[in-house]
This record gives structure tokens, sequence and C-alpha cells, in this order.
């Protein structure tokens, strides 16, 4: 779908550590639309590699809605591409900014201004997470660039 749009992908990844970047350019020809990513599991590199705004950080943490809309946008200029795709969120074994195990954020930004945003609420081991997040961001990419709107921040 990238490929038919003439579009690019960079992804940015936090609980996954490269997991989402691994499954794209594990497709043949992932190299004519996948310009990289950043894998920011550190706060701070979501804030100086990314852009993420330093008091929003502060005030909410790395498990929020906005971080991972920031990550998306910062992704996309950082690499150059059409589309940034971003995850946060807690795979565990311990909460993190006062958020549960299983709490996912992805989103994907486009330079045209379309957005997909999903929260996910997962169950089960670290890895089921982190690979439940993997499935749940490509198919959220997907929805998106089939021209679907998704709002799903709760």
């Amino acid at each position: 779908m990238l490929r038919g749009r003439g579009a690019t992908l960079a992804v940015a990844e936090s609980l996954t550590g490269g997991l989402i970047g691994a499954a794209i350019t594990s497709v043949a020809g992932a190299s004519q639309v996948f310009r990289g990513g950043v894998i920011s599991y550190a706060t701070d590199v979501k804030r100086t590699v990314l852009g993420v705004p330093e008091d929003l950080l502060r005030r909410e943490g790395a498990v929020h809605p906005d971080v991972a809309l920031a990550m998306a946008g910062g992704v996309a200029r950082v690499c150059g591409a059409t589309y940034g795709l971003a995850v946060t969120g807690v795979a565990g074994p311990e909460p993190q900014d006062g958020r549960p195990v299983g709490t996912v954020y992805v989103a994907v930004v486009a330079a045209s201004g379309e957005t997909g945003r999903r929260r996910l609420s997962l169950e089960g081991s670290r890895e089921r997470i982190r690979m439940e997040t993997v499935d749940e961001a490509v198919d959220l990419l997907a929805s998106v660039l089939k021209g679907n709107k998704e709002e799903d921040f709760g």
C-alpha cells in the first residue's frame, strides 16, 4: 500500500524495541518504502531525538497518547518519511508512569495530516504484549492507508 501511494514509512518504537522495524523489513521490497526507525526506549531519547516536548514527558510520563503522536511525527521528520508510526507502552513486569502493564498507545502521523491512533489494553506475558503491539501497529498503519480514520485514545 505504501508503494502504491509513493509513500515512505519510519517507525519509533519504545516497548517493542525494534520488532516493528523487523516485521516491516521481513517483507521483500521493503527497502522501497522503509526509511528507518528510532528505538526510543529511554525517555530522554524520546525528547532529544524525536522532539517529544519535555513538559509533556514531565507532566504525563512516557506512556501517554500525546507522546505516541509526538513520537510518530518526530520519527517521520527525522527520517524524512511520509508516514511515522510509533508505539509507547508498558510490557511489564511492573507498571510505569502510573500505567498498568498492557497499556499501549499506537499512533500514525502522515505528512498530509492524516492520523490514526489506538489505545490498547493487552494481557499476557511481556513477550505476548510486545508481539500483539507489533500486530496492532501494522494493522493501524494499514487502516490509515486504506483511508479509515481511527481515533481510539480513550
